[in-house]
């Protein structure tokens, strides 16, 4: 047996297509998930409490089983409540409702964790609830919050991989296939460990390099 990649190579265009839909899902998915995860933080911290339990319990759900197992049902059982989806609808929105529970955790944390004097200090002279959560709350929690943030957007990078066992055609599935075909498992799986790899570290270094240029508004 000889280890071979350019057998790999050879199906370049359907890679980038499957690596295109694989980018297209996580940033879609993450961007979805951290403005809904704000969503329920700020019900949860700022609502009534009936509702503030109910989406507590709605968290812990979707943080206390696999994502596996989620996409399943969504996917699967999905029909049995009229909702049929295609596979990269359902996995868009599987992978956004996955990632909206641990944003509004990390949200939550974050308005927790902002001084209560400075809140006090925006009362005091006058500001209303709005303005507080606009002016002090939002950036000081962003700050906060920014390298788990991060963290969490390279999580949900690794997770689209997941979505190849309900026919989603990212990067995982593909690489899979063709390396089935050509009966090259090894270099399959090694061409899509360097991918997610280098995509892990972009990642990881855009969110360091936003949190320098951020850090000059960073407050006292």
């Amino acid at each position: 047996m000889s280890f071979d990649v350019s057998v790999i190579l050879g199906a370049l265009p359907a890679i980038l297509s499957g690596l295109q839909i694989t980018l297209g899902i996580w940033l879609a998915s993450t961007a979805m998930g951290a403005v809904l995860g704000f969503v329920v933080a700020a019900l949860r911290h700022f609502g009534p409490q009936p509702l503030a339990l109910a989406l507590r319990l709605a968290v812990e759900v979707l943080r206390g089983t696999p994502f596996l197992v989620q996409i399943f049902l969504l996917y699967f059982g999905g029909p049995f409540i009229g909702l049929s989806l295609d596979p990269v609808p359902a996995g868009l929105l599987g992978l956004s409702l996955y990632a909206a529970a641990y944003f509004s955790e990390i949200v939550r944390a974050g308005f927790a964790a902002v001084p209560r004097g400075h809140v006090e200090a925006a009362q005091c002279v006058g500001l209303s609830q709005a303005q507080i959560v606009r002016r002090i709350l939002v950036p000081e929690m962003t700050m906060l919050v920014l390298p788990q943030a991060v963290n969490m957007a390279v999580i949900l990078l690794k997770e689209t991989a997941v979505l190849s066992i309900i026919a989603v055609p990212e990067a995982t599935a593909t690489i899979s296939a063709i390396g089935s075909q050509q009966y090259a498992f090894v270099e399959a799986l090694f061409l899509l460990a360097v991918i997610y790899w280098g995509l892990v570290e972009a990642c990881g270094r855009a969110g360091q390099a936003l949190e320098c240029r951020l850090s000059k508004f960073r407050f006292a």
